[in-house]
């Protein structure tokens, strides 16, 4: 298991700021010693604050390309598309100078959209420099769901797909993810939470050895270094 460095903090915009300057400092450590950065995020309301103060931070962001953990296959200009949430949050200003992959495609499925995700994030830097996380109040991360039939695939260590397909049970629409394994092989992992229950089910997650959650094989498998950033 990863050595999860946690970051407590008494506001979430206290949260926000701090980890949008982690975010920023391992990017630029990216650039420094590689010449080339990747990001990916996660969508969901928690990481809002957060991508509008990373979008103030001054980074060469034509070197950076960003692309999201997972979405749901919607048009990408549906309330609900994390790709029109990153757009409208992150991307703005010196940001709209990164390079950008979404992750919906023309294909009517996820699972025929597969090939031509993989050939455009296959112009990312990888392994990825930074990955953010979220977490859902029954464990799954990225769209990685307990209750989906594509779990035990999409959570395979030996895969060497980037993304998959997933149809959740308990949670609507049909999405793309990204695989355990390549979260796994990211450099920076930042696990993003608020609030107290969601925090309770991460400390209990990590504490079942018989049933590990998506959330929880995350950090199991991850080789790079990991952090909990979290505010009541």
């Amino acid at each position: 298991m990863a050595d999860i460095r946690i970051h407590d903090y008494d506001s979430r915009v206290d949260l926000d700021i701090c980890l949008a300057r982690e975010v920023a400092a391992a990017l630029e450590t990216a650039l420094r010693e590689r010449g080339t950065a990747s990001l990916a995020v996660s969508g969901g309301r928690t990481p809002v604050g957060m991508f509008q103060q990373l979008r103030q931070m001054r980074l060469d962001w034509s070197r950076v390309w960003i692309t999201l953990i997972d979405d749901r296959w919607l048009p990408v200009d549906h309330a609900d598309s994390n790709e029109r949430l990153v757009r409208e949050n992150l991307l703005k200003y010196q940001v709209e100078a990164a390079n950008f992959i979404g992750l919906k495609t023309a294909a009517s499925t996820p699972e025929a959209g597969i090939a031509d995700i993989e050939a455009a994030l296959a112009a990312m830097p990888q392994p990825f420099d930074v990955v953010t996380l979220g977490m859902g109040e029954d464990g799954h991360t990225a769209s990685l769901f307990p209750c989906s039939a594509e779990l035990k695939q999409a959570t395979a260590l030996d895969g060497t797909k980037l993304v998959a397909a997933v149809n959740p049970t308990t949670a609507p629409y049909a999405r793309i993810s990204f695989t355990l394994a390549a979260i796994a092989r990211s450099r920076n992992i930042f696990l993003h939470l608020t609030g107290e229950k969601k925090k309770a089910v991460f400390d209990a997650a990590m504490a079942a050895p018989s049933e590990r959650l998506p959330i929880a094989r995350v950090f199991d498998a991850a080789s790079g270094v990991c952090h909990l950033y979290w505010a009541e």
